[in-house]
């Protein structure tokens, strides 16, 4: 056995490549690459093996490590309350999420969540596991401004250096805020809107179907598209808008702090503690407010926030975030992690203090 390394389980990873998850997984990799850590991504040989799907396959494997005297790391991208308002009888199913969850997270010796927020929810749940909270992280050395972003962004849409530009990321879905968005652009007839990301119309409800078919012509869709792609449309854009009502971070938000482009967002509770009003990002409670601060945004008549954004996204570097998981990986190897009972996590109490 490979003595001191850890498997990043790949097992399922392939479905969910457009989705954050997909994109936590491979920003996990390049976190560990970035501080020197030792990992592998094929084979069973390893002492640490790191789930981060809640796929069947990743549940049998799970239960496979613990047999076999493995330990552990659940990755919980996914909580009930933001699998609720995402896919066609996603909120009668929600309660049975919440089982299944639970059983797959409970495999863990330790569970890793992207925030204090996602960590109390789940505790709340009752689980067994130690839950601890790590940022996802954003690679800042990709997604930093360069020249020539925008005018590539605005050449290959067809936008006049003129237009003001608001743009959202993410599936479309009623929690991400897909209905406000098409609702924005119709009070905002004056701006161009842009939503990225696609969905199977199978999982999408009918009355998105309907919002974006009747779209007005200011609001585009161009589905998903390549991280170099994405980066334009972030250095091209002049206001980041996230309408998400339910969050365990938004790695699509970090991105936009990265690219120092001016956020305006929903206040909800993943944000506490990090992404704050006034000093990184517009936050607003309401629709109406929403719009307002979207309106100020463009018009230049509010302090402008993006130095401070990317401050923020610097602090959630992946080097440092695969530097933390690194010492998680480490604390498993030596055995430091105490179950949740127990009144000294080890290196759990470092991270949740």
């Amino acid at each position: 056995m490979k003595e001191k390394s850890v498997l990043l389980y790949q097992g399922g990873s392939y479905l969910m490549r457009e989705s954050g998850v997909g994109n936590a997984v491979r920003q996990q990799e390049k976190a560990l690459l970035r501080a020197g850590a030792a990992f592998e991504t094929k084979g069973w040989d390893c002492p640490v093996v790191h789930f981060n799907t809640i796929l069947p396959d990743s549940y049998f494997k799970a239960r496979q490590a613990r047999r076999e005297g493995k330990k552990v790391v659940y990755h919980a991208h996914s909580t009930m309350e933001d699998f609720r308002n995402s896919f066609i009888g996603s909120n009668w199913l929600a309660p049975l999420f919440k089982k299944w969850i639970c059983r797959c997270y409970n495999l863990g010796d330790v569970v890793i969540t992207p925030t204090t927020y996602s960590r109390q929810l789940l505790s709340s749940y009752g689980l067994k596991a130690p839950v601890m909270a790590l940022s996802n992280g954003v690679d800042t050395d990709f997604f930093q401004r360069e020249r020539g972003q925008r005018e590539r962004f605005r050449q290959k849409y067809q936008l006049r250096e003129e237009d003001k530009v608001v743009i959202s990321v993410g599936l479309p879905i009623e929690r991400k805020g897909i209905l406000e968005f098409v609702q924005t652009a119709e009070c905002f007839p004056e701006y161009q809107f842009f939503w990225f990301g696609r969905l199977h119309s199978v999982l999408m409800p009918h009355k998105i179907k309907r919002a974006m078919a009747q779209a007005p012509e200011n609001c585009h869709f161009p589905g998903f598209v390549g991280k170099e792609e994405l980066r334009d449309a972030y250095g091209g854009a002049d206001v980041f808008l996230f309408l998400s009502s339910e969050e365990t971070e938004g790695i699509v938000l970090l991105e936009a702090l990265s690219m120092e482009i001016p956020i305006v967002a929903r206040r909800i509770g993943a944000y506490e503690g990090w992404l704050v009003d006034g000093k990184n990002a517009r936050l607003r409670e309401n629709f109406r407010e929403l719009r307002k601060a979207l309106r100020q945004t463009l018009k230049g008549e509010l302090l402008v926030l993006t130095e401070e954004g990317r401050k923020t996204a610097l602090e959630r570097n992946l080097k440092s975030v695969g530097q933390r998981l690194a010492t998680v990986y480490q604390t498993l190897y030596n055995g430091e992690v105490k179950s949740k009972g127990e009144a000294d996590y080890g290196i759990l109490s470092y991270f949740n203090r």
